[in-house]
């Protein structure tokens, strides 16, 4: 039974990648933000929601199973916080506008700059969860700046 729960867990096992697992585990998130930019933003932000909240649990047993801590090989809350750089910016389904995305946020998810690390210390999945939900907001912020000056250079 442990198995189940540990293959989305790890992000169909691109978290057990021996150099970094969180890089590689955050690549299923590519395909999740492109088809949820797809959608409205009330539903982007709604499965977004649902997401996140379903991840907790997840990342808890696989942090009690792996150890009790926030392990590398724990890539879920990657996976469910990336699309969050991307929410309600359409032109972010653009590759170039996405992969800039996606650096920003693998950035910031690892250097983990105040108060990413902050909520990290929260304790449990909740804790795993929000740091790179953080993070992601953060790169949201990075992404939105970024297509506004791309929009107004293009004009």
């Amino acid at each position: 039974m442990e198995a189940l729960w540990m293959w989305p867990a790890t992000g169909l096992g691109l978290g057990l990648s021996p150099l970094a697992s969180g890089t590689f585990g955050s690549l299923l998130a590519l395909p999740l933000a492109w088809w949820l930019l797809g959608r409205s933003r009330r539903l982007q932000l709604g499965l977004v929601a649902v997401l996140l909240v379903a991840a907790m649990p997840l990342c808890q047993l696989a942090s009690d199973t792996l150890g009790g801590k926030d392990d590398g090989r724990i890539v879920a809350d990657e996976i469910v916080a990336f699309p969050v750089a991307v929410l309600g910016q359409a032109a972010a389904r653009q590759p170039l506008a996405m992969a800039g995305a996606f650096v920003a946020y693998r950035v910031l998810d690892a250097t983990k700059p105040p108060p990413v690390a902050q909520v990290e210390a929260v304790a449990g999945g909740v804790g795993i969860v929000l740091d790179d939900l953080v993070a992601a907001l953060y790169a949201w912020l990075l992404v939105a700046g970024g297509l506004a000056l791309w929009r107004r250079r293009a004009i």
